[in-house]
Parts: structure tokens; C-alpha cells; sequence
């Protein structure tokens, strides 16, 4: 039984556990090539005038995990909703794909656009008091985002350099796809703008340039769009949130 348990805990909380797996493993990458870049800081630099070029290009490919963070209004304590438990949402994982238009400042400071694609999956999950089933709601959205970002890096050590990367992101949902009962779902606004910062790290090869980053990201908006319905009506606002580790290719 407690091996059971054990599993279904390790089941329920798979995207957080993966998000920490992927860390550990940028972590322990990171160590090694700044290892590598002690030994060998007198040896040959790959793509030694890389970082000379005014304009770069390439494309990324985000795995993310992402939740809504929610908010109960006033009517939420009313006698009205005395059947309500608790509005939950829950992490679900997600994937985007874009490219990547960088503009060299100077030798520390970047100007970094990556449009993108991203595909969301947000779960809500509706808990009552009285016999009524828990209703758990899913969310599908296609987003097309558009980032906006500043990028700090330091000096550059071997084949390798870390930075930090900050900025805002407009988007925009293109498509979508919402569950619910009576024709009515928890209604959201089709645009967002979030908040991201972040950090990764540049590794040199011969022929390109490889950068694993992990970005955190918080909408700054109010993005419930239905305060009527029986989803809505519980709720004073719902905010977005995400965790995304980034593969860059340049």
C-alpha cells in the first residue's frame, strides 16, 4: 500500500518532478563545461569572434509547466456559494516552439526577440461541499507570444558563458478549447502579458551555439473574462504562471 501511495504522489506531481530533474541536469552540464573551461583556458576558442556580430538568428524549442493562480471574490463567502469547497487549479506541461532574433549592444548586454508558439494545457478543479462530484475543468490554448528581452552575460571563460534575461511577453491565444457543462466553462481573455526572468548559459561549438535556460514567467493581468456564469462567478481574478526550460540554437 505504501508503494502504491508512493507512486500515485510521484504520478500526481510528474511535471514538478521533471522541471527539477531538468535543472539538476543543467546544473551538473554547467559544472562540467566550467570545469572543461579551467582546464582548457588556454586552448583554442570555438567560434572565437561569435559574439563580434551585431545580428544573430536561430530558433528554440520550451517545455514548460504551467498553472493559474487564482483569486475568490466577495460572493465567494455568500450563502450563495456555501456549496463551493474550493476553486484548485493545477500544474500541467506544455511545449512552444519559435526563433530567435538577437541584437548585440555591446559586449555584455543583448536585445533579444524570440517569437513563438505555445501550446497550454491549464487544469481548474472545482470542489463542493455537498454530493456533488468534483468537476475538473481543462483549458486548451494555442498562444502566439511574442518576448521581449534584455540579456546580460559575463565574461566569457573557455566555450562557455552564463547569462540572466528579463523582459515582458505580449500574447496573443489563436485557438482554444475549454470543458465544461451546460455550454459554460471558466472564460478567459484571448491576450496576456507576462512578466519573465531567467538565467543560462552560452556554449560555443565549432559550428553553432547551444544555450539551455530556464525561464520563470507571472502574468501581470487580470484574465478572467466571465464573472457571470457558474465557473466565473467565484472568482475575482486569475493570473497565469509558468516554469519553461528553453533548448536555444543559434
Amino acid at each position: 500500500m505504501q508503494i502504491s501511495h508512493f507512486w500515485n504522489k510521484l504520478y500526481i506531481h510528474r511535471h514538478k518532478v521533471g522541471v527539477v530533474f531538468v535543472l539538476l541536469l543543467l546544473c551538473g552540464g554547467a559544472a562540467a563545461q566550467t570545469t572543461m573551461g579551467k582546464r582548457s583556458r588556454w586552448a583554442s576558442r570555438n567560434n572565437p569572434n561569435y559574439d563580434n556580430r551585431k545580428l544573430t538568428y536561430g530558433f528554440l524549442i520550451g517545455i514548460h509547466s504551467a498553472a493559474f493562480k487564482v483569486k475568490y471574490s466577495d460572493r465567494f463567502v455568500s450563502q450563495q456559494f456555501d456549496s463551493v469547497h474550493s476553486v484548485i487549479p493545477g500544474w500541467s506541461g506544455g511545449f512552444s516552439l519559435g526563433f530567435i532574433v538577437n541584437y548585440r549592444l555591446d559586449d555584455q548586454v543583448d536585445i533579444r526577440l524570440t517569437p513563438k508558439v505555445g501550446f497550454y494545457e491549464n487544469k481548474v478543479s472545482y470542489l463542493y461541499t455537498d454530493k456533488t462530484p468534483r468537476e475538473d475543468l481543462l483549458l486548451e490554448s494555442t498562444m502566439v507570444e511574442f518576448p521581449i528581452l534584455l540579456k546580460y552575460k559575463s565574461q566569457r571563460r573557455g566555450n562557455i558563458r552564463m547569462y540572466m534575461i528579463g523582459g515582458v511577453t505580449p500574447a496573443i491565444e489563436a485557438s482554444g478549447k475549454k470543458n465544461g457543462k451546460n455550454g459554460e466553462s471558466l472564460e478567459i481573455t484571448n491576450s496576456n502579458l507576462s512578466l519573465e526572468g531567467g538565467f543560462g548559459f552560452d556554449l560555443y561549438y565549432p559550428l553553432f551555439k547551444f544555450s539551455p535556460e530556464i525561464r520563470f514567467s507571472h502574468g501581470l493581468f487580470n484574465i478572467l473574462d466571465n464573472k457571470d456564469n457558474i465557473y466565473g462567478q467565484p472568482l475575482k481574478s486569475v493570473t497565469t504562471n509558468s516554469v519553461t526550460v528553453y533548448f536555444l540554437f543559434q
